[in-house]
């Protein structure tokens, strides 16, 4: 009588243990009450999205029904609030202010922090205090001085006034964040460069801004955002409601005596739509980019 045997085959190289894959199926009680906290708090954040959009598409004779849902769904509030209002020219407003004073902190800042990173010039240590101090000046403070100086110039209710004005309150932020991850680069990329044949502005653009792009994406969105939801100076140095901005636009759907809820809520998704497409797009480049020089 032959015996029996059991040919066991051999495990594949790289492929997980019985033990491990039971490890992996199981789920431990700390891994759930994670991770329900972790729904719970998105869905804090979330729920007064999800309000502002069905609200948006309220009728108006249900905006003050104590009902979640309303009874149906007045697709047309997205349409009327484009030609009820001047949300068109406010929306092209706000793109250009929010992509010029992006554009105008990059072309100062970039420069700026290249050169503190990478020289150790005398006043540098105050340099980048002063550079600091200036972030703790809030606009308001500022608007009657700057109201009265744009108003000299006549340059009131102009695009170029915002411009000047987000670009200059936040290129703070974005020198110290360059400089940083800047910083953080070996020197000695940028000497090979040179040996090359780069000379300093080829090493720059070459060597360095490509290593740097996290950091040039961190200073980017938030400025970027910073801008596009700026509301006191706009409202303060535009007062034709053509030349305003979005946000000023929107508010401009609370009355003395009424409230626009639909309208108002409608103007505030179109409001939020591109800074969430954006910020989809390069959200892993603005995480690097805040630890920039968090490690040596």
């Amino acid at each position: 009588m032959s015996a029996v045997q059991t040919v066991t085959a051999p495990r594949r190289p790289g492929a997980p243990s019985a033990a491990a894959a039971a490890r992996r199926r199981t789920v431990r009680p700390r891994t759930v009450i994670v991770a329900g906290l972790a729904w719970l708090l998105a869905a804090v954040f979330v729920l007064p999205y999800v309000e502002m959009v069905i609200t948006s598409l309220r009728p108006a004779d249900e905006l003050r029904d104590a009902t979640y849902l309303p009874k149906h769904f007045q697709w047309s509030n997205l349409i009327d609030v484009w030609r009820e209002s001047n949300l068109g020219d406010n929306l092209r407003v706000t793109l250009l202010v929010a992509g010029g004073s992006t554009l105008l902190v990059l072309l100062v800042a970039l420069p700026a922090a290249y050169y503190t990173a990478r020289i150790k010039f005398r006043g540098r240590t105050l340099f980048l205090l002063l550079v600091l101090v200036t972030q703790m000046f809030q606009p308001t403070s500022l608007l009657v001085g700057l109201y009265r100086e744009f108003y000299q110039f006549g340059m009131l209710n102009s695009v170029w006034t915002l411009i000047l004005c987000n670009g200059a309150f936040n290129l703070a932020f974005a020198i110290w964040i360059l400089t940083a991850y800047i910083g953080s680069i070996p020197v000695e990329l940028e000497e090979a460069g040179m040996i090359d044949g780069l000379g300093r502005v080829g090493a720059l653009v070459r060597v360095t801004l490509p290593l740097a792009l996290p950091g040039v994406v961190t200073a980017v969105i938030f400025t970027f955002i910073a801008a596009w939801n700026e509301f006191v100076m706009g409202l303060t140095l535009s007062t034709v409601p053509q030349s305003q901005p979005l946000t000023v636009g929107i508010n401009n759907f609370i009355g003395n005596y009424t409230v626009q809820w639909n309208y108002l809520f409608a103007g505030s998704v179109v409001a939020i739509v591109p800074v969430v497409i954006l910020f989809a797009f390069i959200e892993r480049h603005v995480v690097s980019g805040l630890t920039a020089g968090s490690v040596k």
